[in-house]
């Protein structure tokens, strides 16, 4: 009877002192970790489970790494599996909570702003850049770049959407430009293929949708003007009329433009001088938004020829060529 009784007291002990020791297990495993304020932590490809606790106990960030490593053996279960990528480990977050956030897809991302009417050369000079963006296009040409995203001998102005686009570490710019261009691709043909056929618009694919729609872009930025801007190109064009819209010529002079144009540069002949050359220029401008291509295919219908920029952002728009250059004298030439 008396070894009995021991043996129950020994048993009672052991179980005591198992439950203690599981009790302080599992309040090792939702300790606080030790940061005091939000903290960037990567985990690095190839890293495992047990690397990858050892590593935020060397920063402190873990107190007991040994309660993670049991963790394994116990509940392997419940051990998460780490992915790679940046997480934002937060203030009162457990050990547990930390490291399943790092086998979640809740990585960090970065915002790349791309604004409408922006040229293709400006985004490139974006992307260089970009916080943490891997610079796959480094040294590569316009070209190369095209034949990179399968569009081999296309030419790159105005085929990638302007947006802002999130990415994470690793992300290379090409794989940006990559979402951009099917973007684009996608918007282009929704809207081109939502026009009105009857409005009998003077251009004929869905490419000179957007040429015409980087032409608005660059020549307004108040979006209550754009159908008014397109239905003067339209009605120009109807009546072959020259387009005669400065941002084609700054366009063709490139790099020689030094913020103004003088009556030599409208008289110089290039592919972009919509003064000299009849129709739209060969490509787009710069990127057009969604709006800017949808004035494109719906124009404002009206009787207006001609505009000119009154200072503030915005246009007067004229019938006749007298009314025109009435409004050039007041808003231009007297400025």
């Amino acid at each position: 009877m008396r070894v009995g009784k021991i043996l129950l007291a020994l048993l009672a002990v052991t179980a005591a002192a198992a439950f203690g020791g599981y009790r302080y297990w599992e309040s090792r495993l939702v300790a606080p970790i030790g940061v005091s304020e939000p903290t960037l932590y990567e985990v690095p490809a190839g890293a495992g489970f047990h690397q990858v606790v050892l590593d935020l106990a060397g920063r402190g960030i873990l107190d007991d790494p040994w309660a993670f490593r049991l963790l394994t053996r116990l509940d392997p279960a419940s051990v998460p599996s780490l992915r790679v990528g940046e997480y934002r480990l937060a203030p009162g977050m457990t050990g547990r909570e930390a490291l399943a956030l790092l086998g979640s897809d809740q990585v960090v991302t970065y915002p790349l702003t791309i604004p409408e009417g922006w040229t293709f050369a400006e985004m490139r000079a974006r992307l260089e850049q970009a916080e943490k963006m891997v610079q796959e296009t480094d040294g590569m040409s316009d070209a190369e770049i095209m034949a990179a995203l399968g569009r081999e001998g296309e030419h790159p102005e105005g085929w990638f959407f302007p947006d802002t686009y999130r990415y994470h570490k690793g992300v290379s710019d090409l794989d940006i430009l990559r979402q951009a261009h099917e973007r684009m691709e996608t918007i282009l043909t929704e809207v081109w293929e939502g026009r009105d056929e009857a409005l009998n618009l003077p251009i004929d694919s869905p490419y000179e949708a957007l040429i015409m729609a980087s032409l608005i872009e660059r020549e307004t930025g108040a979006s209550e003007e754009r159908r008014a801007i397109a239905g003067v190109f339209v009605r120009r064009m109807k009546r072959g009329m020259r387009l005669q819209t400065d941002p084609t010529v700054i366009y063709g002079m490139g790099d020689d433009y030094a913020g103004n144009i003088t009556r030599a540069d409208l008289r110089e002949a290039t592919p972009y001088n919509t003064y000299v050359i009849d129709g739209l220029p060969p490509t787009p401008i710069a990127m057009p938004g969604r709006a800017a291509l949808e004035a494109a295919v719906n124009p404002e219908a009206g009787d207006t020829l001609y505009f000119v920029a009154q200072g503030d952002g915005t246009h007067h728009f004229s019938r006749t060529l007298r009314e025109h250059n009435a409004a050039v004298r007041r808003y231009i030439l007297n400025r």
